[in-house]
């Protein structure tokens, strides 16, 4: 059995009503707006963000899930689906998970307003249903996420990020709606226990953590994944290894490092060369130790809980995440 399958197994009925329940809250007058939803739908991915929403809930409650847990996993993949899209227009990026993106088929314009729509379906489940609580949890990760992709924006015309800056910036980018999907969870069925809900909101951001450098770590593998080798470098974007590298060398090897990323980051064998030297000077291995580091704090969280199969799930998921190969 696949990784991924046995962490849905002990929330697979739920995955499945939660399925419905998330393509009935994309339901538009507009036929445009339902092809385009459906065709979203039908190219899903992982579903890692509800399945985080779901295990969480069921693990702090001892096996429960109520409707609030359900509308709380719609809301965020609304919302994760609509800075998607917007992204793919950002990025002027023609594919989305080996299919074509919404901007590639529809153009930008009906994409940022597809975005937009799902942004507010997710605002209006919550409204709609007096979940301002949950409400809460999701508009901060959105604001953080938006922070998180200016910030880089920022630092990456200079490349002068230290460890502390990429550490922020990943925590907004990509850890911060981990870490509400797993507020999210214990919120939805213990509301009135908000260290819990802390306690679950950390657990989700060390995750992030360690997903995200994960993620920078495929840019120095020859392995196929979902993103070329290098185009972290190409893109100028300052990854944990570089920046790692960058303020262990020489003032010369800097200059030459930086001065690569700048200027020749189009230059295939420039490229080849500057993945070799972060190799050399122990950038991948600074950055994996670090990974490691986020997991292990995330697992003494979850060995605060009683073993249940949910709990055996999140491990397997936190492990999951630092071993994947795409």
């Amino acid at each position: 059995m696949k990784i991924t399958e046995q962490i849905k197994q002990p929330i697979s009925q739920e995955m499945e009503l939660f399925e419905k329940k998330f393509y009935d809250s994309m339901s538009s007058k507009v036929a445009l707006l339902n092809r385009i939803t459906y065709y979203i739908v039908n190219r899903k991915g992982k579903q890692m963000r509800p399945m985080f929403v779901f295990l969480t809930a069921k693990m702090v409650s001892g096996g429960t899930v109520n409707e609030r847990t359900y509308r709380g996993a719609s809301v965020i993949e609304l919302i994760h689906t609509a800075t998607l899209v917007h992204d793919d227009v950002v990025d002027d990026s023609n594919r989305r998970r080996g299919f074509f993106s919404i901007n590639a088929l529809w153009k930008n314009k009906i994409a940022v307003l597809v975005g937009d729509f799902l942004l507010s379906k997710g605002l209006l489940l919550s409204i709609d249903n007096d979940d301002f609580d949950l409400l809460r949890i999701i508009s901060i990760a959105v604001r953080e996420m938006s922070e998180g992709e200016l910030l880089q924006i920022e630092k990456a015309r200079r490349l002068d990020i230290t460890e502390d800056i990429y550490y922020e910036i990943i925590r907004q980018k990509t850890a911060t709606l981990i870490a509400a999907c797993c507020s999210l969870g214990a919120c939805s069925v213990l509301p009135e226990n908000q260290e819990l809900v802390e306690r679950m909101r950390k657990f989700g951001e060390l995750i992030g953590m360690a997903f995200q450098i994960k993620d920078d770590l495929f840019d120095y593998t020859e392995e196929a994944i979902g993103k070329p080798t290098g185009i972290d470098i190409k893109e100028q974007k300052m990854t944990l290894p570089l920046i790692y590298t960058l303020n262990h060398c020489s003032p010369k090897e800097k200059s030459w490092l930086i001065n690569s990323i700048k200027n020749h980051n189009k230059d295939k064998k420039r490229v080849k060369e500057v993945i070799a030297f972060v190799k050399q000077n122990n950038g991948l291995g600074y950055a994996e130790q670090k990974m490691i580091q986020f997991q292990q704090e995330a697992l003494a969280i979850l060995n605060l809980f009683p073993d249940s199969p949910y709990k055996e799930a999140l491990i397997l998921m936190v492990n999951y995440v630092i071993e994947r190969k795409k």
